[in-house]
């Protein structure tokens, strides 16, 4: 069975991924988030919050998790000691 080129390196004729956005689009986005953001209660705010931060967690290797897992401990260690 053939394939063309294209398609075995994951190259697909998809005329949105060329187009670039909006920049106003963008900004109204933006302040859209922020006005929601206030419209929420600390609970919620916070339940969207880990939702977002265990979605980027997923996308890390487990080198790279706990690196920056160290990163915040020695932080928290010199923060706790008084050095920040």
């Amino acid at each position: 069975m053939h394939f063309p080129l294209d398609l075995l390196k994951g190259k697909h004729d998809n005329h949105c991924m060329d187009r670039k956005k909006n920049p106003h689009a963008m900004a109204l986005g933006r302040l859209g988030g922020k006005a929601r953001a206030k419209s929420l209660s600390d609970i919620e705010l916070a339940k969207i919050a880990s939702l977002g931060g265990k979605a980027r967690a997923a996308k890390l290797t487990v080198a790279e998790r706990k690196r920056i897992a160290m990163l915040a401990v020695t932080a928290r260690e010199l923060k706790r000691k008084g050095k920040s």
